[in-house]
């Protein structure tokens, strides 16, 4: 009989869920916009909702299990979402619980950053790797570690909320209510802010001259035309990305790291200008770590969400094994 996990990926705008095989590879998956203000009980039932609709289309396979990767902070290790800033009424929410108590198989709970590591250190761009720092940048930044062969899940289950980590004393003012973080400099929110400030007045550029509202996507497209501004921005954004990317490397000592989110669409330009800020910054010894793209674009956390269900049915089997062994 065919074995598939459900992978969920909660986000603050959708809510994606897939059947994925123990390949890694995509069986069949749906979407609808997260309903982020309604509160915890319509977004599982949403949640809900989806995995009977994909479940009713696949009769002969075996579920082995269901994760869910979801914004943080979340203590996975009580299943209690502690505050998601990204999600109404989701507050010393016990979601693990909740979800178990919708489904009849094993649910597994993780941090969106470390959920797309996994899908990208399985069966992405750290496959066969042992050390890896997954990087997503997009509104935010997040991430996920692995180290010697095993996931950093830390304190909580809480590890590696790395677009947290301060590049700016007394700098910008960060979602999270502190100055200075990676996020509040790195991110592709934060990269807009700064396109959209600097266009004004600025003679050299097209951003923004239309009177339509520049997006990141229109930064790149201006940059590609010749646009001055658009150039620099982006050469900015690189040198940002090198400066905390370098960061983890020093901390992480990764065989590479993998960056991901919808700013590493446009990862062809951005690579050559973070490669070499670490070339130039890192210490000597680190400077030949690579930045790699994600390989699986938008999936890496539903795929990694899956690959939680087949890994914690593989840890139960062994479990099992071992128990009757002795």
């Amino acid at each position: 009989m065919h074995q598939i996990a459900i992978g969920i990926d909660l986000g603050g705008t959708q809510v994606r869920a897939a059947l994925i095989d123990k390949h890694g590879t995509i069986v069949a998956r749906m979407e609808e916009p997260t309903e982020a203000q309604a509160g915890p009980e319509r977004v599982l039932s949403q949640i809900h909702g989806l995995t009977e609709k994909l479940l009713a289309a696949t009769k002969s396979s075996v579920v082995v299990g269901i994760g869910v990767s979801t914004p943080g902070p979340i203590d996975t290790v009580s299943g209690i979402a502690k505050d998601i800033p990204t999600l109404s009424g989701f507050a010393d929410f016990p979601l693990k619980a909740e979800l178990q108590r919708r489904f009849a198989f094993p649910v597994s709970l993780e941090n969106d950053g470390i959920a797309a590591a996994i899908g990208e250190w399985q069966f992405g761009a750290g496959r066969g790797l042992e050390n890896l720092v997954y990087v997503t940048v997009s509104t935010g930044i997040g991430g996920g570690v692995v180290a010697d062969g095993r996931v950093v899940r830390g304190r909580k289950g809480m590890a590696a909320h790395i677009g947290h980590m301060s590049v700016e004393p007394n700098g910008a003012l960060c979602p999270c209510g502190n100055h200075g973080c990676f996020e509040a400099y790195g991110s592709g929110t934060a990269f807009t802010l700064r396109a959209r400030t600097r266009a004004i007045g600025c003679e050299e550029t097209t951003l923004g001259k239309n009177g339509s509202e520049i997006h990141a996507r229109d930064v790149f497209a201006a940059a590609r035309n010749g646009d001055a501004l658009a150039k620099r921005l982006i050469d900015e954004e690189a040198e940002i990305l090198g400066r905390g990317f370098t960061s983890l490397i020093h901390i992480f000592s990764p065989d590479a790291v993998v960056m991901g989110g919808g700013i590493s669409h446009e990862f062809e330009r951005l690579q050559p200008g973070i490669q070499a800020y670490i070339g130039q910054w890192a210490m000597p010894a680190f400077k030949d770590v690579k930045v790699v793209r994600a390989a699986l674009g938008q999936n890496s956390g539903l795929v990694g969400s899956a690959a939680l269900a087949f890994l914690a049915k593989r840890f139960a089997a062994d479990t099992f094994a071992l128990a009757a062994h002795h």
